[in-house]
């Protein structure tokens, strides 16, 4: 197991061929690779170089790379990757069989539907050490394992065995399988993604805890990961910052399943020009890479296209890389205040001896307090914070503004020579107050609402929320490649005297794992003053679902006070 934490750049997003076309090339893979060596130079760390998913032959069993994608196979990428001190990691699956087909060795243990793989049954797990051992020999030293499915068996299997006896038997072969693997190669590192009876945490942030993690897997891996990076069922008008609260939630979710926080994957730094991110280029970049990694996990992933970041912004990497690697190896890392999914202030802490950082993040709609475990005595001072709202350090505590993330030094990183600026691309408004909420019937899908006297200055925000009777309702029209965008199917709407006033959105995009929210904004300076306007607020979901929508009024003018009472308005 890992004795210090560790940076692994992951070229998935780069490229994407599952919510997008962009296929993994040879070219692609060596293009990211320079570009991984061009940042080394300015300070980043890298590790390693995981090679994911769609490398391999569809007819190869994992021994053979896809052509024409890769003519003459992974020498070139490999040798580049060994000579530069970057050790390759390849992706593969855990016991499913994903674009490819089921080898000749294999077929004894494949399941009825030819989906998946028995691990107690025929030959396929000890081929597939085989293979992972192979590799292993020409210098791989990472594997990351997806998509596993230990309910599979063969149809003689399933007439004599029962469901719960195949899950047991599948999970300690492949473990038993793992772990000696892990032994003959001590210095591999291996980590878990889909499969890992993890995906019923992974659906919602409001899902209620609940313990579904088997700590066993901890025996066999390095670290388990919590999520793809997705929104969060906190609606917030950028969205990236819900991607944030999203991967933010998980982490406690794995937390309180008894998983240390420094074994936790969370998966988060994702920048890209393809689906799989949201074609979010670096946008929120910085506060992305900060809180991924305050949340303390060992390994820590760095996914999609090096390209897209300059020399400034490798530099200003490096630097924050550089902090909190150092507090990763020698400090105690926890977590504070709220849950993420409740829309209420929370924290992550970072702190050796009482010296440290503190991350803090405010997913509400509303100014709010957050108390932070300073320890008596130590100085503080705020080292990086979105635009706009100016946070307030005072008594042991901070006012944060409407979704806004800030980074704190604590004692001996309270110093200037940490600050790190400002994020200019996510914009905090001084002052928001709640204006109205309405509530639709049962299945009623269009919701309206008359503001008879709109503000003459600042910007009106709404925000929709649908439910179903469990919790939020996720919906989503697929992925780009032949889905609908979010803008589309959760739709606001606004108007005054029968003209239609534009509402400013940032989730109109395709979402493929789905968003049970929209925020918008319009600017109150279009409207003509003392004239009501009219939201309607809709969806296009055909299931059962209720409405909340909440009206606020927003604004860049001075803050004077911090609203602590309530920090969401709804959810």
């Amino acid at each position: 197991m890992l004795n210090q934490p560790i940076s692994v750049y992951i070229n998935w997003a780069a490229y994407d061929e599952l919510s997008d076309t962009v296929e993994l090339t040879e070219e692609l893979a060596m293009r990211q690779l320079e570009e991984l060596l061009r940042l080394r130079t300015l300070g980043v760390r890298f590790d390693y170089y995981m090679m994911d998913a769609f490398w391999f032959a569809s007819d190869g069993g994992y021994r053979a790379w896809r052509k024409p994608h890769w003519p003459i196979g992974p020498d070139a990428w490999l040798r580049r990757c060994l000579e530069a001190g970057i050790k390759p990691g390849l992706w593969v699956t855990a016991n499913t069989l994903c674009h490819m087909e089921c080898a000749p060795a294999w077929r004894d243990s494949l399941d009825e539907k030819n989906q998946a793989l028995c691990c107690f049954y025929g030959g396929y797990l000890a081929d597939y050490v085989k293979v992972l051992h192979a590799w292993y020999e020409r210098g791989v030293r990472m594997f990351k394992f997806d998509f596993a499915n230990f309910d599979a068996a063969p149809d003689n299997l399933r007439r004599v065995m029962l469901p719960s006896e195949i899950r047991q038997a599948n999970v300690a072969a492949w473990q038993g399988a793992m772990k000696a693997f892990r032994q003959e190669h001590p210095d591999v590192v291996l980590i878990a993604y889909n499969g890992y009876e993890n995906a019923p945490l992974q659906h919602s942030t409001e899902t209620p805890m609940v313990k579904a993690l088997d700590l066993r897997w901890l025996d066999v891996f390095d670290s388990l990961y919590c999520g793809d990076p997705r929104p969060a069922d906190v609606p917030t008008m950028n969205f990236w910052r819900s991607k944030d609260i999203y991967s933010d939630h998980m982490v406690r979710m794995y937390e309180w399943n008894g998983i240390p926080l420094s074994r936790i994957d969370n998966s988060a730094f994702m920048i890209g020009t393809t689906g799989t991110c949201y074609y979010r280029g670096t946008a929120a970049w910085q506060g992305m890479l900060i809180l991924s990694l305050a949340r303390g996990g060992w390994v820590n992933t760095y996914y999609g296209n090096l390209d897209l970041l300059n020399k400034a912004q490798g530099q200003w990497f490096a630097k924050v890389q550089k902090i909190f690697l150092e507090l990763q190896r020698s400090a105690m890392f926890s977590t504070f205040g709220e849950l993420p999914g409740t829309g209420k202030p929370y924290g992550f802490s970072a702190l050796r001896d009482g010296h440290g950082l503190l991350t803090v993040v405010n997913p509400g709609q509303l100014t709010a307090e957050l108390a932070l475990p300073i320890p008596d005595g130590m100085s503080v001072r705020i080292l990086f914070r979105d635009a706009g709202f100016a946070p307030e350090l005072n008594d042991g505590k901070i006012c944060l503004g409407p979704e806004q993330m800030v980074l704190i030094g604590v004692g001996d990183y309270a110093d200037t020579k940490h600050d790190l600026g400002i994020q200019d691309d996510v914009r905090i408004p001084q002052n928001s107050c709640l204006l109205a909420e309405f509530t639709s019937e049962e299945n009623q899908r269009s919701l309206t609402h008359v503001l008879e006297n709109p503000p003459a200055e600042g910007r009106l925000r709404i925000v929709m929320c649908q439910r179903d009777g469990v919790g939020p309702a996720r919906f989503s029209g697929g992925s780009l490649v032949n889905g609908t965008s979010m803008g589309q199917l959760l739709v606001l709407h606004a108007e005054q005297k029968g003209r239609d006033i534009p509402v400013e959105i940032a989730y109109d995009k395709a979402i493929w794992s789905g968003l049970s929210w929209a925020v918008g904004e319009i600017d109150c300076g279009v409207l003509q003053r003392g004239t009501p306007v009219t939201f309607t607020c809709e969806t296009r979901d055909e299931r059962p679902v209720k409405l909340k929508v909440a009206l606020y009024r927003v604004d860049d003018t001075t803050a004077t006070l911090c609203a602590t009472e309530d920090t969401g308005g709804i959810r």
